[in-house]
């Protein structure tokens, strides 16, 4: 039995690029940094002061920054698909979410005044709170779910979707994730793990997947929304058709909650898993959106798992992270958004800062400038703290 192809009609970003989708695309095209110190708050005294931040949002709670992101997004991937006029039962939400990190001067403002925290304000730092506020714009009333897998909460998101359009428990599923991680309490936390990059002196090149010289990864924030939609569905009601999700694989490493296996056997399997899904042998795919973090463990293991599934095969490679920094909850979805984007337009965004490239990174990187090349299918690749591993193919619009 074919089975019915599962499409995007609308896609919407914010990024420490820009507030939209053709802001951002330009900027990783241009190869354009959105790292810098931080402005959101006094980072002087900590190990590490400069992240990637989205420009214009103010210091004020995270959950309300949260919220604010996924909205943005929301609004640009409406746009884009036009308005859902079926029974609003038919229309799910599956969004990839952290719980809201608690503002310390937001919780210092509330002892000093002696303002108790409300049900309200519990119920918006909780992982569905995003979910929630989606659905109630659009008014969806059908599949409501959050997944929380640290940095692969979003890839799921978009996999699991798209697994509810393949079984028509829902007409139209919107996905994607969000995560704001630029705070004291985050910062302190991954300093104190190590996995954080300490170039103070130089942020624009801190984020540097797959280069000898990186050292860590850079906090990002940003959320990213796609429009997903049975393709009979998308067609009927006339929408545009941006690109199709034909493939999600998914697998958990079983190893330690910080780090990857050094054989790349887990990233492995959620790739073999994605092509076969989608029906795809390596060599079809011509663009991978690498989970690429700039830590001395990741771009090695993940190196090794793309080794493994692609073997003869070459295909570009790149880590978008180098510029945006790692939007974690967030980055399954964007980057998934990246890809559609460089199917439709012919240019492979580069990873910038690859100076140097490790020789245990070997692959067919795009460096130092974007490439154009037509490619039909992308995969990218999202690994999450705690072990958990996914991956997605993108395909050009049926």
């Amino acid at each position: 039995m074919t089975r019915e192809r599962v499409v995007v009609t609308g896609m919407g970003v914010v990024t420490p690029l820009g507030e939209d989708l053709p802001s951002t695309w330009k900027a990783l095209v241009a190869g354009r940094s959105g790292i810098g110190p931080i402005r959101r708050f006094d980072a002087s005294g900590f190990d590490v002061t400069f992240a990637a931040e989205v420009d214009s949002l103010p210091e004020e709670d995270p959950a309300s920054l949260k919220e604010r992101l996924v909205c943005v997004a929301l609004e640009e991937a409406m746009r884009g698909a036009g308005p859902l006029t079926m029974d609003p039962a038919r229309i799910g939400v599956c969004l990839g979410s952290e719980s809201a990190r608690p503002s310390l001067s937001v919780v210092a403002r509330r002892y000093r005044t002696g303002a108790l925290p409300t049900l309200a304000d519990l119920m918006r730092n909780a992982a569905s709170a995003p979910t929630q506020a989606v659905a109630e714009r659009v008014g969806a009333k059908g599949i409501m779910s959050t997944i929380s897998t640290a940095c692969t909460s979003s890839s799921q998101a978009v996999g699991e979707g798209a697994l509810r359009l393949r079984r028509e428990e829902a007409d139209v599923m919107i996905v994607g994730g969000v995560d704001v991680l630029v705070g004291p309490l985050m910062l302190t936390g991954f300093s104190l793990l190590g996995a954080l990059s300490t170039r103070n002196h130089d942020p624009s090149g801190a984020s540097r997947p797959f280069d000898r010289d990186r050292d860590g990864f850079v906090l990002g924030e940003g959320a990213g929304i796609l429009v997903l939609e049975r393709e009979s569905v998308a067609r009927s009601r006339g929408a545009e058709i941006l690109a199709e999700v034909s493939g999600y694989g998914c697998s958990s490493n079983a190893w330690r909650i910080t780090d990857s296996p050094p054989d790349g056997r887990g990233a492995a399997q959620a790739m073999a898993l994605a092509l076969q899904d989608a029906g795809l042998a390596p060599e079809d795919v011509g663009y991978i959106n690498a989970h690429g973090t700039s830590t001395p463990m990741n771009d090695p293991s993940e190196t090794r798992g793309i080794q493994r599934v692609f073997k003869g095969a070459q295909p570009w490679v790149s880590s978008t992270k180098s510029m945006m920094g790692h939007l974690v909850a967030a980055c399954g979805a964007v980057e998934a958004i990246v890809c559609a984007q460089a199917i439709r337009t012919g240019v492979l965004p580069p990873t910038i800062n690859l100076d140097h490239p490790d020789p245990g990174c070997e692959m067919r990187h795009v460096s130092p400038g974007a490439v154009e090349e037509a490619v039909d299918h992308a995969l990218t690749n999202a690994f999450g703290f705690g072990g958990s591993n996914g991956s997605l193919v993108i395909s050009r619009a049926p």
